[in-house]
């Protein structure tokens, strides 16, 4: 059986190797990343956009909300995303950066190898492993428990602002599922949208 969860997708963040632009505005297919992100989380029952630009329109059945405050970093807007999920929350949230060109490919063979490991005991969820075993925070179901413990945590500590995401999964037990490269892969670069066929970033000054 499907695992039930919601969704949590990361639209901020300054793009600044992309001149600044909104990538999840870049498109791949007649579709934008944005549009990608909300159709690889269309199993979720509840969904969260966070960060969208000024102007975007919230997708239908989302919720829209933004990191506090503005700008600070992914672990920021994680927190923000979850607090956004209403309170029947499911047990397990898909994050899910929103500047992936094949995101729905790519979580449906995370969510088809985490629903063949759901007797994987008491880890905290499962992320996604490239080619070349590099994990993918933002590609990945996590159980909600887990990540509001750790969030608590960090916050009465050293605050969320400007966190990297290995820090936030310090102590989390996930199990790895293979997912190829050229599913992972997202738009950070000029090069990298070229290399995925993604339009909307500007052309490239590299020689």
């Amino acid at each position: 059986m499907p695992l039930a969860f919601d969704a949590v997708l990361l639209a901020g963040g300054r793009a600044s190797r992309v001149g600044g632009l909104d990538k999840t505005a870049f498109t791949t297919g007649g579709s934008t990343l944005l549009d990608l992100a909300v159709e690889a989380a269309g199993a979720a029952a509840a969904r969260v956009v966070v960060g969208l630009r000024d102007g975007r329109e919230t997708p239908a059945g989302s919720v829209a909300t933004r990191e506090h405050p503005p700008w600070s970093g992914p672990v920021a807007a994680v927190a923000a995303g979850l607090a956004a999920v209403p309170e029947a929350a499911s047990e397990f949230v898909l994050v899910l950066a929103c500047d992936l060109p094949r995101a729905p490919e790519a979580v449906r063979v995370l969510l088809d190898g985490a629903s063949a490991g759901s007797d994987g005991g008491m880890a905290d969820g499962w992320i996604a492993v490239d080619d070349d075993v590099r994990r993918q925070p933002l590609l990945a179901l996590y159980r909600r428990a887990a990540l509001d413990d750790r969030l608590a945590a960090l916050s009465s500590s050293v605050g969320l602002a400007n966190l990297s995401l290995r820090r936030m999964l310090d102590g989390v037990e996930l199990i790895d599922v293979a997912v190829p490269t050229e599913l992972c892969a997202d738009v950070d670069t000029v090069d990298d949208a070229r290399r995925w066929g993604v339009v909307g970033a500007p052309e490239s000054t590299a020689g």
